[in-house]
Protein backbone atom coordinates (compact mmCIF):
# COMPACT_ATOMS: atom_id res chain seq x y z
CA UNK A 1 0.00 0.00 0.00
CA UNK A 2 0.84 3.16 -0.68
CA UNK A 3 2.44 5.43 2.47
CA UNK A 4 3.05 8.81 0.74
CA UNK A 5 1.23 11.03 1.09
CA UNK A 6 -1.10 11.94 -2.25
CA UNK A 7 -1.44 15.16 -3.15
CA UNK A 8 -4.73 16.48 -5.20
CA UNK A 9 -5.18 19.27 -7.10
CA UNK A 10 -7.80 21.81 -6.87
CA UNK A 11 -8.72 23.29 -9.25
CA UNK A 12 -11.98 26.15 -10.03
CA UNK A 13 -11.10 28.04 -6.57
CA UNK A 14 -12.93 30.59 -5.99
CA UNK A 15 -10.54 33.51 -5.82
CA UNK A 16 -11.90 34.73 -2.01
CA UNK A 17 -11.05 30.84 -0.78
CA UNK A 18 -8.66 31.01 2.09
CA UNK A 19 -6.45 27.93 2.41
CA UNK A 20 -8.26 27.78 5.96
CA UNK A 21 -11.64 27.16 4.48
CA UNK A 22 -9.91 24.77 1.51
CA UNK A 23 -8.69 22.76 4.52
CA UNK A 24 -11.76 22.37 6.72
CA UNK A 25 -13.80 21.77 3.64
CA UNK A 26 -11.11 18.09 1.84
CA UNK A 27 -10.87 17.56 5.89
CA UNK A 28 -14.79 15.77 5.82
CA UNK A 29 -13.06 13.18 3.78
CA UNK A 30 -10.11 12.49 6.40
CA UNK A 31 -7.15 13.60 7.38
CA UNK A 32 -5.38 17.16 5.53
CA UNK A 33 -1.68 17.23 6.38
CA UNK A 34 -1.62 20.00 3.98
CA UNK A 35 -3.69 22.62 1.83
CA UNK A 36 -2.03 25.29 -0.06
CA UNK A 37 -3.35 27.75 -2.27
CA UNK A 38 -1.17 28.98 -4.93
CA UNK A 39 -1.01 32.90 -5.76
CA UNK A 40 0.77 35.05 -8.14
CA UNK A 41 4.46 36.27 -7.51
CA UNK A 42 3.90 39.71 -8.23
CA UNK A 43 0.04 40.48 -6.89
CA UNK A 44 -0.51 37.76 -4.09
CA UNK A 45 -3.67 37.07 -5.51
CA UNK A 46 -4.98 33.50 -5.47
CA UNK A 47 -4.38 32.03 -9.03
CA UNK A 48 -7.58 30.06 -8.61
CA UNK A 49 -5.92 26.67 -7.95
CA UNK A 50 -3.99 24.68 -5.29
CA UNK A 51 -3.30 21.46 -3.36
CA UNK A 52 -4.41 19.57 -0.60
CA UNK A 53 -2.23 16.89 0.66
CA UNK A 54 -3.75 13.83 2.16
CA UNK A 55 -1.73 11.07 4.00
CA UNK A 56 -4.00 8.03 3.60
CA UNK A 57 -4.97 6.79 -0.25
CA UNK A 58 -8.22 5.46 0.72
CA UNK A 59 -9.29 8.92 1.69
CA UNK A 60 -7.95 10.90 -0.85
CA UNK A 61 -9.82 8.60 -2.90
CA UNK A 62 -12.56 9.48 -1.34
CA UNK A 63 -12.03 13.07 -1.40
CA UNK A 64 -11.44 13.13 -5.18
CA UNK A 65 -14.82 11.36 -5.69
CA UNK A 66 -16.61 13.43 -3.38
CA UNK A 67 -15.07 16.73 -4.31
CA UNK A 68 -15.18 16.57 -7.84
CA UNK A 69 -17.87 19.18 -9.34
CA UNK A 70 -19.27 19.67 -5.67
CA UNK A 71 -19.67 23.79 -4.90
CA UNK A 72 -17.14 25.37 -2.79
CA UNK A 73 -17.62 29.33 -2.40
CA UNK A 74 -19.95 29.33 -5.57
CA UNK A 75 -18.13 27.44 -7.96
CA UNK A 76 -17.47 23.43 -8.95
CA UNK A 77 -14.01 22.06 -7.81
CA UNK A 78 -12.22 20.15 -10.16
CA UNK A 79 -10.36 17.70 -8.51
CA UNK A 80 -7.59 14.90 -9.35
CA UNK A 81 -4.63 13.73 -8.34
CA UNK A 82 -1.77 15.80 -8.64
CA UNK A 83 0.70 14.88 -11.10
CA UNK A 84 4.24 14.34 -9.33
CA UNK A 85 6.79 17.58 -11.09
CA UNK A 86 9.19 15.94 -13.02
Amino acid sequence: KDRYPVNLYIGNLSYKATEEELKAFFERFGTVSAARIITDRETGRSRGFGFVEMPDAAQAQAAIKGAEGAEFLGRELRVNEARARE
